[in-house]
């Protein structure tokens, strides 16, 4: 008989941990071996348990999916993950496969789905969705936002006003003014408004 693949669910909501933890007990040739609902205990239990691949969520507390990838694969290099979340932007699939995970699934995944991707990530394969593949190539089209751009970003989704940013980041609102102007010809948008509900569709930012 093959051995099990041994997987760690991580996800902060525990109605749907759950549900993920029943499903995937009763998969043929798959046991859970452990549970985490937030990044810093995904990267605990990944050290002590040392699981063939990790379902890995993006929107967690303390740590988010992403940067808890990252982490693990320092330690872990051969760790495998499959993103597991509700987000579809091209920036959140961008983000978290170049932090090292080898699948993105969305979470109206069938059955047949999460089995197919969990076996092949184990088997060392990548496995992308045309769908997902197409939104990953979009986002390769376009510029990536400077570290700067970026917070000025997200202070734009937070409603701050150019003076607010100004002294937020100790810049002068002439340079605020000018991240403005490069970003939103980056993200192809006319004004703040338009480049704050593009910003948060492709999940380059979210709302804490």
């Amino acid at each position: 008989m093959a051995e099990r693949i041994r997987i760690l669910v991580v996800d902060d909501h525990h109605v749907v941990r759950q549900g993920l933890v029943a499903l995937l007990n009763i998969m043929p040739g798959i046991e859970v071996v452990g549970e985490a609902g937030d990044g810093l205990q995904a990267i605990e239990l990944h050290r002590t348990l040392l699981p063939d691949v990790t379902l890995m969520d993006l929107q967690l507390p303390t740590l988010g999916g992403v940067d808890a990838i990252l982490k693990i694969r320092a330690e872990a290099p051969a760790a495998k993950f499959v993103v597991l979340t509700t987000f579809d932007g091209d920036e959140d699939i961008f983000r978290a496969l170049q932090a090292g995970a080898k699948a993105y699934l969305l979470k109206g995944m069938t059955v047949d789905e999460l089995l197919s991707t969990v076996q092949a990530v184990h088997e060392g394969k990548t496995k992308i969705s045309p769908a997902i593949a197409e939104k990953l190539a979009e986002r390769m089209g376009t510029q990536a936002l400077t570290t700067r751009e970026l917070s000025v970003l997200e202070r734009i989704v937070a409603g701050r006003a150019n003076k607010e940013i100004a002294s937020d980041l100790d810049i002068s609102e002439a340079t605020v003014k000018s991240h403005i102007n490069s970003l939103l010809s980056k993200l192809g948008v006319s004004d703040r408004t338009h480049a704050a509900t593009v910003a948060l569709q492709r999940g380059i930012v979210h709302l804490k």
